[in-house]
């Protein structure tokens, strides 16, 4: 059964620096650097699809996506060219995946036997498949992202210009994808990418002062990860387990186009939620679809527009206990650190009673909820 560490294990992202030892014009974390990540590997593989007319194995993206997340916070203190140097010694780097199991194992274990023994493979076999080339690439293009805000506020030429070279030979590795070729050169996709990423930019709860401090983005994979885990728990079926991760990772899209706005406002009038909703749907038509193919457009439409709904192929139920849940942790989180606010407390008390005995496909959402008590 998942449990209270391992979703704070998880949360433990949202407080760790990237880029710390530069000047950043912006707060960059690891939570929103894997969140950006899946997004951009979620384009990917639609691109891949349409290309070879095939089917990508979208478990093996999530689930390599996911125990990448792990690792790296694990290893959060290791810079990056250090790794590498620990890469060239096979036995050192086996070494070194073996001790970041053995960290996230007891927590991987609440998962399934299964799914801790994929993580492990994923460690130390390290198979170049389609998909976790897939899933690097899209490291490598977020990275660059990143860096290249950094290098415009930075003048150490000499070491920025290392580190450009360096970022820039491990993209390469992925030029023969053919996805990546059509993701770079086509403009739409582009900013597609980028104005998901520009959430990472949108603080949730913007009007309290938090710690840890979450975007809106990151929140967004923190629910992706929560409706997986809780589908997999659940033993639902592949494409649910898929869509419902998806819907995790996209179903706060809109609020690029309006800013994260907060429950007691929008019920603060009545019909404010529908004319929020209504609105939303009408900018998404304008400024959002257009950037994507036509055949994706249902897709991120269900992602989006009626996001908590149960369908045939999404447990939309099920992806609202992890979006509110999420929020729950936000708070508990925000008090644990001494923030002491009424909303806050509210928010928790209100969650906490919600769900007190609230059972979404077989997870006991009461169990979890007195667990953090």
């Amino acid at each position: 059964m998942i449990k209270k560490s391992l979703l704070l294990k998880i949360f433990e992202a949202a407080s760790m620096q990237r880029w710390n030892d530069q000047i950043r014009t912006i707060e960059l974390t690891e939570l929103d650097k894997q969140a950006h990540k899946m997004v951009v590997a979620y384009i990917l593989g639609r691109c891949e699809e349409d290309i070879n007319g095939g089917e990508i194995n979208w478990i093996e993206i999530i689930e390599d996506g996911l125990f990448e997340f792990l690792k790296r916070i694990i290893l959060t203190d290791l810079k990056p060219p250090l790794i590498y140097r620990i890469k060239e010694d096979k036995k050192q780097y086996e070494k070194l995946n073996y001790w970041v199991f053995e960290r996230i194992s007891p927590f991987a274990e609440q998962v399934g036997e299964d799914f801790n023994l994929r993580f492990k493979k994923y460690l130390l076999e390290e198979e170049e498949t389609l998909e976790r080339k897939i899933v690097n690439g899209a490291h490598f293009y977020v990275t660059k992202w990143e860096f290249d805000i950094i290098k415009s506020a930075n003048p150490r030429v000499y070491l920025t210009e290392e580190i450009d070279e360096s970022i820039s030979q491990e993209q390469e590795k992925y030029n023969d994808l053919k996805c990546m070729k059509i993701f770079a050169e086509e403009r739409n996709l582009l900013d597609f990418a980028d104005i998901c990423g520009q959430l990472r930019f949108q603080q949730r709860w913007s009007h309290l002062y938090r710690i840890p401090k979450t975007s809106v983005l990151g929140h967004m994979l923190i629910v992706a990860v929560f409706s997986f885990l809780f589908s997999y728990e659940a033993k639902l079926d592949r494409i649910n387990c898929i869509n419902n991760y998806f819907t995790g990772l996209f179903h706060d899209l809109p609020e690029v186009l309006t800013r994260d706005i907060i429950n007691p406002i929008k019920k603060s009038v009545k019909g404010l939620d529908e004319l929020i909703k209504d609105y939303e749907i009408e900018e998404m038509e304008k400024k959002i679809y257009k950037l994507i193919p036509e055949g994706w457009q249902k897709d991120i439409r269900m992602f989006t527009e009626d996001e908590f709904s149960n369908i045939s192929q999404r447990n939309g139920e099920l992806v609202k206990g992890a979006d509110d849940l999420a929020a729950f942790i936000e708070a508990y989180l925000a008090l644990k650190n001494g923030i002491r606010n009424e909303s806050l407390v509210y928010a928790k008390k209100k969650l906490t009673s919600e769900y007190k005995s609230r059972i979404i496909e077989g997870i006991d959402f009461g169990e979890i909820y007195t667990d953090f008590e």
